[in-house]
């Protein structure tokens, strides 16, 4: 199989996988990221945080948000701007109105302050034990990274569920190494 046929069954088996979750489950998911969170803190904050609105079956990081908001934090969500592109972030904080995106995002009205983070809470598909990720195939990430860790230093910390670690994630010279991981279960740094 090519690259892009096994990222392409991957993917259609993690969304299977993550479906399986009934809402006290993914309740108490968001505890849980919330509380691992605090425990190993694997940003340095205050800092400028981008998140994302949960769609689909994401993991919900929305208790996390309005944590980093206490503490501080300038918050953001990404906006999908078109297909083959970066994203760019818009400033975001518990209670402030959204609108709708493209692929069923959430974002921040046009008028919000555009920021650049430093930190960014990336949603995900599937995560191996080396820091590849699999997201819904368009790049965005993979893309905003580049060009971000191309001029400074930023943190990705990609954020699911723990079922969603596999053995091992496809990956190309595109895609781009998460930096930490952080579950419901479990926090881990990539080296």
């Amino acid at each position: 199989m090519t690259l892009i046929e096994r990222k392409r069954a991957l993917r259609a088996a993690m969304q299977i996988r993550r479906q399986g979750l009934d809402e006290r489950d993914r309740r108490s998911a968001a505890a849980g990221v919330l509380e691992i969170y605090q425990l190993e803190q694997p940003a340095e904050l205050p800092a400028i945080v981008s998140g994302f609105w949960p769609i689909k079956d994401e993991i919900d990081i929305r208790p996390l948000m309005t944590h980093l908001n206490g503490e501080g934090c300038r918050l953001a969500l990404p906006v999908v701007k078109g297909r083959g592109q970066r994203l760019s972030f818009r400033a975001w904080q518990p209670g402030d109105p959204l609108e709708s995106g493209v692929f069923g995002t959430l974002q921040p009205s046009a008028g919000c302050e555009t920021l650049e983070p430093d930190v960014l809470l990336v949603p995900l598909l599937a995560c191996d034990a080396e820091g590849w990720r699999l997201g819904y195939g368009g790049g965005f990430y993979d893309r905003t990274l580049e060009d971000l860790r191309r001029r400074r230093k930023v943190t990705a910390i990609g954020v699911g569920f723990d079922r969603q670690l596999v053995a091992e994630v496809p990956h190309g010279a595109d895609d781009q190494r998460l930096d930490w991981l952080l579950t419901d279960c479990r926090a881990c740094a990539f080296v």
